[in-house]
């Protein structure tokens, strides 16, 4: 399931996204607009600053924007920064594989086996949707609707 911090971190990536000036936007003009904790969001901003995906200026007309083209940032990439690995089970991940501490025998555990199938299945989504599919004209605007269950205005 997906955290309250990485639908917001989403829905903040897409105001970015949508602003389609090299001017900053606040961090209350965003929280307002999406109606999110303004203290929350800037932690969250914070974290997606240090992975790259977002700039800051300061300022009188400092704040926020997208440090790439939103054609480059996929769902996958936010999602493991924010909320870690896709897989549902350590022994299913790519990005942090752990084997399970009681497992017999993990080339023959079923569960495993399905755990990847929903990993491979969840990131194959992920993965190949941009922030770019997800705005108005974008490849899939429904896609992240499907995904997360949370419509964004435009």
């Amino acid at each position: 399931m997906l955290s309250q911090k990485a639908k917001y971190a989403l829905r903040a990536l897409l105001v970015l996204a949508q602003h389609d000036t090299d001017q900053p936007i606040f961090v209350a003009d965003i929280a307002d607009r999406e109606n999110l904790p303004r203290k929350f969001l800037e932690l969250i901003l914070l974290d997606l600053k240090r992975a790259g995906f977002v700039d800051s200026r300061r300022g009188k007309n400092g704040g926020y924007l997208l440090a790439k083209r939103p054609g480059d940032i996929t769902l996958g990439d936010v999602l493991r920064v924010v909320d870690g690995p896709l897989a549902l089970v350590p022994c299913a991940s790519d990005s942090a594989y752990r084997r399970c501490p009681d497992c017999h025998e993990e080339t023959t555990c079923a569960i495993r086996r399905v755990m990847r199938q929903v990993r491979d299945a969840t990131s194959g989504i992920l993965d190949k949707t941009t922030l770019a599919d997800l705005l108005p004209g974008g490849d899939d605007n429904s896609r992240l609707e499907n995904v997360i269950g949370v419509g964004f205005a435009a």
